[in-house]
């Protein structure tokens, strides 16, 4: 797979997890503990996927760098909402546990991936 491919299938997936948090907060909205942690992680997780297209449109090394470091920054934000989902009981009062600890795995996945990116940016940059 070259770059451009990679791009296109890692947009795909950012946009993906950003969809699943859509569904899983409409559930999540009907508490207030829910809408509160819910709103958080919508917020994190669908700016994964807009700022990842924004990487892929960058007009410098130095935009590149920053918009991906905002990547990291959110998919780790999105994990830690997850997570907090998971360990309050809240996935499994609305019956979300499963699908929970799946999107808390590809947050993981995206995050390892953009943190390699990013830190293979960084020492490329490095070197020139």
């Amino acid at each position: 797979m070259n770059n451009s491919e990679f791009a296109e299938y890692f947009k795909k997936r950012t946009k993906q997890i950003a969809l699943r948090a859509i569904k899983l907060c409409k559930k999540l909205f009907k508490t207030e503990e829910g809408r509160i942690i819910g709103r958080q992680f919508l917020k994190s997780s669908t700016s994964v996927a807009a700022n990842y297209r924004a990487v892929c449109r960058a007009r410098s090394g130095a935009e590149f760098f920053s918009k991906l470091s905002i990547v990291v920054e959110e998919a780790d934000e999105s994990a830690f909402w997850l997570e907090i989902i998971l360990e309050s009981g809240m996935a499994k009062e609305i019956g979300e546990e499963q699908e929970t600890e799946n999107m808390l795995k590809e947050a993981n996945e995206i995050l390892a991936v953009a943190s390699s990116a990013r830190k293979t940016v960084r020492t490329n940059k490095g070197n020139e």
